[in-house]
Parts: structure tokens; sequence; C-alpha cells
């Protein structure tokens, strides 16, 4: 958590507007651009090389998989109104600059669950927002790009299990874990 706290200051410090007019575009590629920083810092402050990887190939294949999208579908940005064919600004849809802020959020919420997801997840939006008040994509672009991120998330990560130390973790054990067949307790001793 003190890793995400620390990511969240230097993002905010630099960030932070001076007197001239509040960029959103700008801002919105900054946030886009540290999320997969701040993913992969959490995934080395926790010495998870596995998740590193993990993270590394999502990224890459949800950026890739919307750069592809965008190249075959073409959508007018809504700055384009009305849209004249044959003209630049048809590659609204998806958003690749929120595809590369869904995908590590995407992954820290598979990886480490919803503590580290959740506010991830809250962060990652601001670029899909912040390119929609710029007039630069729609909310649909944003959205398909967080589909393709969970979608690749839930099919590549795995869960992160903490390595076991056998002497350091001894004693009573309970846990709470639920899947589509329902919910689960468990409760033990590990000697």
């Amino acid at each position: 958590m003190r890793v995400m706290v620390l990511g969240l200051t230097v993002a905010a410090c630099l960030l932070t507007p001076g007197a001239e007019a509040f960029d959103y575009d700008t801002s919105g590629k900054a946030v886009a651009y540290a999320m997969p920083v701040l993913a992969g810092g959490v995934a080395i402050y926790k010495k998870d090389w596995k998740g590193l990887a993990m993270l590394s190939v999502t990224t890459v294949l949800t950026y890739g998989t919307a750069y592809g999208i965008k190249q075959l579908v073409k959508s007018c940005r809504p700055y384009m109104k009305p849209c004249v064919h044959g003209g630049s600004g048809w590659d609204s849809f998806p958003s690749t600059t929120s595809a590369i802020a869904s995908a590590p959020s995407s992954f820290l919420w598979n990886r480490y669950g919803w503590e580290w997801g959740l506010p991830a997840f809250v962060i990652s939006k601001y670029p899909s927002w912040a390119l929609q008040k710029s007039r630069k994509n729609k909310l649909v672009d944003g959205l398909a790009s967080t589909a393709l991120s969970w979608g690749y998330n839930i099919l590549l990560v795995t869960r992160y299990h903490k390595p076991w130390n056998q002497y350091a973790e001894r004693g009573f054990y309970s846990g709470l874990d639920g899947d589509t067949e329902g919910v689960y307790a468990k409760v033990g001793y590990r000697f």
C-alpha cells in the first residue's frame, strides 16, 4: 500500500497545473503511462517476478489488440463532428490510452485482490474521463479498452500466493474464498 500512496503522491506533484489552462489530454495520458509503472512497482515490492511477467504480457496484449481494432473499426472522434470521410480522426474506438491504464489495474485486481485493484481501477478511469473531457474519445472507447484488459487478465493472470515459510507461519489459520460454485470457509492448523 505504501507503493500505491507514493505513486499517487508523485503523480499528483507532476500533474499539478500551473497558471495556464489545465490540459486534460496531457494529464490523462500521464496517468495512463504511470499505471504500468505503479503496477510493476507493486509486483517488485512483493518480489513477484512471475506477476511482473504476467503484467507485461497482459499490457502488451491489451494495447496491441486495442491498436489492431482501432485500425479496423473506423469511429469518428468527438472533435470531428460532423465527420468528413477521407480525413484524419477516424481512430477513436477503442482507446489505446485507456488500454494502457486499464491493463495494470485489472492485473492488480486479479493478482493481488480488490484491496490493490479497487484503488487502481478508480485511478485508471481518469484517462478515459480526461480524454472524453478533452473531446478526444467517447465513453464507449474507454469501456471497450477496459473490457479487453479485464478479459486478458481473467484468462492469463493467476492469483498471487505468498511463498510459505514453514517455520514462520505455524499455527491456526482461516480463510474465506469464493468462486462460481459458492463461498468456502476454511480453518486449519499448520504444524
